[in-house]
């Protein structure tokens, strides 16, 4: 997936010279030389001028062209349909996603960030355009009660792509059903030579320590075998 956006971006950078060269979401660089009241024409270097609505000047509402785009000015743009037989190139300025409907196949681990809460689960962009939806039995391995407990707006998550319905256009996706891989055990900070030598005098004393405790045990345990001797012995002068 990745080399296949690396092949994209380097497409990108190379002008095109033919209208056949041309592929949605393809980036260019070109300039204004025609504004009206429903969009703007844009020179990208072919025969075929290409044609920016109003509505793609940006993703707020543009109410006037004119408020956005001079003649002259020159713009950055993507390509978003093209009719090669009627020679018609549709343009945007407003910047495509990243991936498309097209792209998700369930199964996929993607990385998204979290939009919205609901009480019946969290929405996250995974850059298609369209949120996904993490329901709220998919948030966590056991029972969750508010998505909140699990995560916030705003925060970067790793997703699960379980279904993807492109006539409704809907995502559902996972974040319980996410590997959980072993945690890298952090390295420890290499020690100073004091902290070597407070080590080395603490287990010293440690070992010091416990001989003079077996010492001590050795002494009290070789009376009690002396006075059990004598004590045989008296029982058996006695009888």
């Amino acid at each position: 997936m990745e080399a296949a956006y690396e092949q994209l971006e380097e497409t990108v950078e190379r002008q095109p010279t033919s209208i056949n060269e041309l592929k949605p979401r393809m980036k260019l660089r070109g300039k204004v030389t025609k504004v009206g009241l429903a969009g703007a024409f844009v020179d990208i270097g072919l025969k075929q001028q290409g044609w920016i609505h109003i509505s793609q000047l940006g993703k707020e509402p543009v109410n006037r062209v004119s408020d956005v785009l001079e003649e002259g000015d020159e713009v950055t743009v993507w390509v978003k349909k093209v009719d090669r037989r009627r020679g018609w190139i549709n343009l945007t300025m407003i910047e495509p996603p990243k991936r498309t409907f097209g792209d998700l196949k369930p199964g996929m681990i993607i990385t998204g960030k979290v939009t919205r809460l609901a009480p019946f689960g969290a929405f996250v962009d995974v850059g298609v355009g369209r949120d996904g939806l993490v329901h709220i039995s998919e948030l966590a391995p056991g029972y969750v009660e508010d998505p909140s407990e699990v995560v916030s707006v705003g925060e970067e998550v790793e997703v699960k792509v379980l279904n993807v319905d492109r006539r409704r256009r809907q995502i559902e996706l996972s974040i319980k059903d996410i590997p959980i891989e072993d945690l890298e055990e952090e390295d420890e900070p290499i020690p100073t030579l004091m902290e070597l030598a407070f080590k080395q005098a603490l287990e010293q004393q440690q070992k010091q320590a416990k001989s003079k405790k077996m010492r001590k045990a050795q002494k009290r345990r070789i009376p009690s075998e002396q006075t059990e001797i004598i004590l045989r012995t008296l029982r058996s002068h006695a009888g």
